[in-house]
């Protein structure tokens, strides 16, 4: 059910967002919360897998909040056929669940997933979940996320080729350790001693060298390969 009542976007400055989820409770106060927000218009809800992907491919919205179980389609499912590696032009998604489950984030973020979002999060992390993924980068819930990468690295495969750093330079390297610890890019400032744009470039420079889409992917390989922790 496409949402009639929020305003068109300014300009096209807004950040645009569609919300999916079976229960309309929680589609409403979503929706209530983002409202609030400047810069932030909900223009779309599905109720179902299904319908979110065909909304998704129609109003092209920047980001997708996508829940994990839904009637026809689960978010998954949704999350892989709309920012998969094989979607063509693909969409910004952030799965929002209930369930804090290890195989539903680790899911979601091979799927493409740019971030995973519990529902008790609260309606800060919401909002900063959505420009988050606006601007390229990534959020996951903090009470996931270095589980998550640990277990990750626990499931690091024997490959001398994935392990390598490869092209890295050492302080590309020290950026993705920084990224894997949970750093932000101000705090990776700080701790580098470097601008923020350098930081940015240094993120580029590392997406463009291991073929990764976003810091969550970053912080997945640095994991998976030992690079932790390893100065």
């Amino acid at each position: 059910m496409t949402n009639a009542s929020g305003s068109s976007a300014s300009g096209g400055s807004s950040i645009r967002v569609l919300i999916a989820d079976d229960q309309e409770m929680v589609r409403t106060g979503f929706r209530l919360i983002l409202q609030t927000q400047p810069g932030v218009e909900v223009v779309g809800e599905a109720a179902d897998g299904a319908e979110c992907v065909e909304l998704a491919r129609r109003l092209r919205p920047d980001v997708c909040l996508v829940d994990i179980r839904m009637p026809k389609l689960d978010g998954l499912e949704v999350t892989r056929l709309l920012a998969g590696p094989k979607a063509v032009d693909p969409l910004r998604v952030v799965v929002v669940t209930t369930f804090d489950q290890d195989d539903y984030v680790y899911g979601a973020l091979s799927n493409g997933a740019c971030g995973f979002l519990l529902k008790d999060a609260g309606p800060g992390l919401l909002v900063e979940a959505v420009r988050s993924a606006a601007r390229g980068d990534a959020l996951i819930s903090p009470s996931v996320t270095v589980r998550l990468l640990k277990r990750i690295g626990e499931q690091r495969t024997a490959s001398t080729g994935e392990a390598s750093s490869g092209p890295l330079t050492e302080r590309e390297l020290d950026v993705v350790r920084l990224v894997a610890e949970g750093r932000t890019n101000q705090e990776l400032c700080d701790e580098l001693c470097v601008s923020l744009s350098t930081v940015k470039s240094h993120l580029t420079n590392i997406q463009v060298k291991l073929e990764l889409r976003n810091r969550v992917e970053i912080a997945a390989w640095a994991w998976r390969c030992g690079v932790v922790g390893d100065r």
